[in-house]
């Protein structure tokens, strides 16, 4: 419990301790709220580190408490709670199968194989290069998820009823969050620091989504040899950041161990991987190569290992493998 509170105020209360910075000293100088905006952002993704920790009934032993803080940390990640909670809960149970990427899967955590990728139309190939293209997947996408596409039920079966009269109370909250604070403060210094803010934030954290399920490394797999522990082990990565950054990030690059076991609360997944000697063997990317990551969009089930587009293209000039 101590812990838990510990982050609640390290996260919720260190973002809003700092946009607090920030409006106060929007009418002193505008180069400090800048300043102050990538340490806003950093708190934001923290916070939903915890939303996070929530969804997977992982910050506190109690499910209504869980979910209570799951809301309030919705209303400044600006992600539903319910219905994230239940859609990440399905990526869960497929990530990594090639034969389940249709139940639960995006455009962040899948992919297609070679021959899938060879037999598209051109224009299908191109559509696929362009969503996958690091510019538009990974700055252009990403506040747009944020701040328009989780406004609506869209991609929710019809079925989940609370789950969409979920996303449409958040929207009711937040917009009067939002009518409070500008009424209080000004919308236009409203919008010029919380816009900012949360696309910084959503761009960093759709990024760290995206590396911790690719590297040259991954491995995918059919229904017929799937399994949880291998997917965790071989199908996620370890991101090693700088101590600060990791701090920043819940540790939430110590993926495998989350993907093994997603009731360990993020503060005690670097000691969970630096106990058991084989949680250590898996791929490891650095900030260097996470970046590199980026660009393992296709699955060679011939070679079984995540290519490039450029790999893909001379991979057609090479002999099959013996």
């Amino acid at each position: 419990m101590r812990e838990s509170l510990l982050q609640i105020a390290t996260s919720l209360g260190g973002f809003v301790a700092v946009c607090v910075a920030m409006y106060v000293t929007a009418g002193i100088s505008f180069w400090i709220v800048l300043a102050l905006m990538p340490l806003a952002a950093g708190f934001l993704v923290r916070t939903f580190i915890v939303q996070h920790d929530c969804g997977h009934g992982a910050f506190f032993r109690s499910k209504r408490w869980n979910d209570v803080l799951g809301v309030v940390c919705s209303l400044v990640t600006l992600a539903p709670y319910p219905s994230w909670r239940r859609q990440h809960a399905g990526h869960h149970g497929v990530w990594n199968n090639l034969d389940r990427r249709d139940t639960g899967a995006d455009i962040y955590s899948s992919c297609l194989t070679v021959e899938e990728y060879r037999q598209l139309s051109p224009w299908g190939r191109r559509w696929y290069r362009v969503s996958r293209n690091p510019i538009v997947a990974n700055l252009l996408i990403p506040p747009l998820v944020f701040l328009v596409l989780y406004r609506l039920p869209f991609d929710m079966p019809v079925g989940w009823r609370g789950e969409r009269r979920a996303v449409y109370l958040t929207d009711i909250a937040l917009i009067a969050l939002f009518c409070g604070l500008g009424l209080a403060l000004g919308f236009g210094r409203v919008i010029g620091i919380q816009l900012p803010v949360m696309a910084m934030a959503a761009i960093i954290g759709v990024w760290l989504f995206t590396v911790q399920h690719r590297s040259e490394w991954t491995v995918w797999a059919r229904q017929k040899d799937w399994d949880a522990v291998t997917a965790s082990l071989k199908g996620s990565t370890y991101l090693r950041l700088p101590r600060i950054l990791q701090w920043f990030t819940g540790n939430i690059g110590l993926h495998h161990i989350h993907h093994l076991n997603p009731k360990i609360p993020n503060y005690r997944l670097e000691g969970c991987h630096e106990a058991l000697t084989d949680l250590q063997e898996v791929p490891v990317l650095t900030l260097g190569s996470a970046f590199k990551a980026m660009f393992f969009v296709l699955w060679d089930e011939r070679r079984q290992r995540l290519v490039t587009f450029r790999a893909e293209s001379r991979s057609r000039l090479l002999p099959d493998p013996v």
